[in-house]
């Protein structure tokens, strides 16, 4: 075969992952993770192989990694950027800029309609996908670093209040996108104001 062919062949393969990709995302948004076969994933993508699904991604935890991954790249590169400008800060606010921040303004890049925001939030009724998230975050240097300079913020927290609330945070950022992605126009600018405002609120509300 010639080597035009095989490139030809490999460009087949990737728009084939990327319709597959974008199709699961949405219909996993819509419906939920264990609500969705890859059959049916396969049939939306107009693959008339039962077995696309499988063939370009093996199970669905590994479609499900794809996914995530396809969007922590993008994100994770906001948060570098934030972090050049924020790292070292001692204003609360600034680290949760670079927790709210990345999510947002991915989100504005991916445009209307996306599903990313909704996604996320099935994820988070399920304990073994919330897993697999965890997973793929758990080398990613710079959400890690915004973690420490957000937790560097609030040392007066004890430390089960600080875990709760850092709980809290990620519940209303993830499930407060999700709920604007839906809108006709998010205004993603707006939904990051309120969100910065509210977690900063969060972090020095009382403990009683």
């Amino acid at each position: 075969m010639s080597t035009g062919g095989r490139r030809g062949r490999a460009g087949q393969a990737e728009q084939t992952r990327a319709l597959i990709l974008a199709t699961a995302e949405r219909l996993f948004a819509e419906h939920g993770v264990h609500a969705v076969s890859n059959r049916q994933i396969g049939e939306a993508a107009g693959q008339a192989n039962n077995a696309a699904v499988a063939y370009h991604f093996g199970t669905k935890t590994d479609l499900v990694r794809a996914i995530i991954r396809r969007h922590s790249v993008p994100t994770e590169r906001i948060r570098r950027r934030l972090l050049a400008v924020h790292s070292g800060s001692s204003d609360l606010r600034d680290w949760v800029t670079c927790v709210v921040r990345p999510i947002t303004d991915h989100l504005i890049d991916l445009g209307h309609p996306s599903w990313y925001a909704r996604f996320s939030a099935q994820l988070m009724t399920e304990p073994a996908l919330l897993e697999v998230a965890a997973e793929e975050f758990q080398n990613a240097s710079g959400f890690l670093a915004v973690i420490d300079g957000l937790q560097r913020c609030v040392p007066d927290l004890p430390e089960e209040v600080r875990q709760e609330r850092t709980h809290m945070a990620h519940t209303l950022l993830v499930h407060f996108c999700a709920q604007r992605e839906r809108d006709a126009a998010p205004g993603w600018e707006a939904t990051a104001a309120g969100l910065i405002d509210a977690i900063v609120g969060m972090f020095t509300a009382p403990v009683t």
